[in-house]
């Protein structure tokens, strides 16, 4: 009876051993095909073999320019994929933030150091978002997109004459004028408004040195373009504000032709992951995805985006914001 107890035990730790290393076996397995699966989607190497085939990478800017640390994230997987042979910016929002803007052009200019990029107008590339296209190093848009805007805005809203109807004072001690100002809630002092054109004179001056830098523009060309307008994508040729017109497919022609690209290589979406701060838009727009309202969802994310940008303060470089 003693060695059929034992021989039991042994069977059991057997089969304990086993289980463990099945499950081990399992994890790795699992483990070893999520990598492979990642790393064909942003296009680099796994155990010393090539994971995604050659391509060139489409980064999508869209809506609101606010700044995103998915999208430098992304940015930086582009620029280190041996996979992607070029890149085309597509583009087609309104702007946004100078510091957003400013942030999305520094990655851009960083990843043509890796990369050769060609930006697309899709749409509209104003203000902020015009910033962001002359990152690349050729600009291809629609003969009927919306180019330019190329201006500086600050925002803010006055309610002291309703504070007034309402019978509501807003009481302040500051350490000096010019402290938190414009508040809203009282008049704008003229000193207060010179502060503030300052700033904006400034932030407008580093925008106008960023076009005349990139499109090569003398002050008399420069002059035609930075009065605040949006221009068609047929009047910005003769400005300089765009090389060619055409679609993506023109953009792909010029990498190739100009940049040394392969011929016919497939253009792959490269999306960013989507932000894991919980909002109210965010849990809108989740709601309408689970729904299958997938364009809405996007609608309300990007509103989401919009107010935040917004409610962060600061510049603007942003023409007719979406409703």
């Amino acid at each position: 009876m003693a060695a059929d107890a034992e021989v039991l035990i042994d069977r059991r730790r057997l089969r304990r051993k086993l289980t463990l290393w099945r499950v081990l076996g399992i994890g790795g397995l699992i483990v070893a095909v999520g990598a492979v699966g990642y790393r064909a989607r942003v296009g680099t190497e796994v155990f010393g073999f090539s994971a995604a085939p050659s391509q060139i990478a489409r980064i999508s800017i869209g809506g609101f320019i606010a700044g995103s640390e998915s999208t430098t994230k992304l940015i930086k997987s582009v620029g280190e994929s041996a996979a992607v042979k070029g890149v085309v910016v597509s583009i087609s929002s309104p702007g946004g933030t100078t510091t957003g803007s400013e942030e999305l052009y520094r990655n851009l200019r960083a990843l043509a150091e890796k990369k050769p990029i060609v930006a697309f107008v899709d749409g509209t590339a104003a203000s902020g978002a015009y910033i962001t296209a002359i990152a690349a190093d050729h600009i291809v848009a629609r003969e009927t997109a919306l180019v330019g805007s190329i201006g500086v805005l600050f925002q803010y809203p006055e309610v002291s004459g309703l504070l007034d109807k309402v019978g509501v004072k807003m009481e302040s001690i500051k350490s000096s004028p010019l402290k938190a100002e414009p508040s809203g809630f009282t008049p704008t002092s003229p000193e207060a408004r010179a502060a503030l054109a300052s700033v904006v004179s400034d932030t407008y001056g580093w925008f106008k040195g960023l076009v005349a830098e990139r499109r090569h523009m003398n002050d008399e060309e420069l002059a035609k373009v930075t009065d605040g307008r949006v221009f068609s994508g047929r009047q910005s040729i003769p400005l300089k504000l765009v090389d060619e017109l055409g679609a993506e497919r023109q953009a792909v022609a010029w990498l190739e032709a100009n940049r040394g690209v392969a011929k016919d290589l497939p253009v792959k979406d490269w999306k960013p992951k989507s932000g894991s701060g919980f909002t109210l838009w965010s849990a809108l727009g989740s709601s309408a995805s689970l729904i299958g309202l997938d364009e809405l969802a996007a609608r309300l994310r990007a509103v989401g985006t919009e107010a935040e940008g917004y409610a962060g303060g600061g510049l603007l470089v942003l023409w007719r914001p979406a409703p």
